[in-house]
């Protein structure tokens, strides 16, 4: 679905904020070295799921501590927004880091990544003058003729 430019700001005001509280006002350790990287907050505000990332070997540690804080964190939430309720917070995993960073590894693991085959007929374009080659050489030599 696409968002609305108001919308965005909404989510980006969210994941500022939960960033801010998580960072500074927040003392389990168990959060620490966690990343807040995007919030969608519904239309009516009532409800805000919080993607975030962490190192693999913490997931669960991190998912517990979450659980446990998120009613802290949603009272100095509300502290600093001006919205009319302050909004059920739901943390979700965010993958995408974890997917980018398997494909980048399965590029490095790749022995064909990064060889360029030899250019076929195909890979050149139909309306390529096969003769401009020569003439911009001849040129450059100063042979040109026109």
């Amino acid at each position: 679905m696409k968002q609305s430019a108001a919308n965005r700001k909404v989510n980006e005001r969210a994941r500022e904020i939960i960033a801010h509280i998580l960072l500074f006002e927040i003392s389990d350790p168990r959060l620490d070295l966690v990343t807040v990287t995007g919030c969608e907050v519904s239309y009516d505000r009532s409800v805000c799921n919080v993607f975030y990332t962490t190192e693999p070997e913490r997931y669960d540690e991190v998912a517990a501590a979450f659980k446990g804080a998120s009613g802290a964190i949603r009272s100095l939430m509300a502290k600093d927004l001006e919205w009319r309720v302050a909004p059920e917070l739901r943390f979700l995993l965010d993958e995408s880091v974890d997917n980018a960073e398997r494909i980048a590894q399965a590029l490095i693991n790749d022995p064909l990544h990064g060889k360029a085959d030899d250019p076929t007929e195909s890979d050149v374009p139909a309306d390529a003058d096969p003769a401009a080659d020569e003439r911009a050489e001849a040129f450059e030599a100063g042979d040109a003729q026109a």
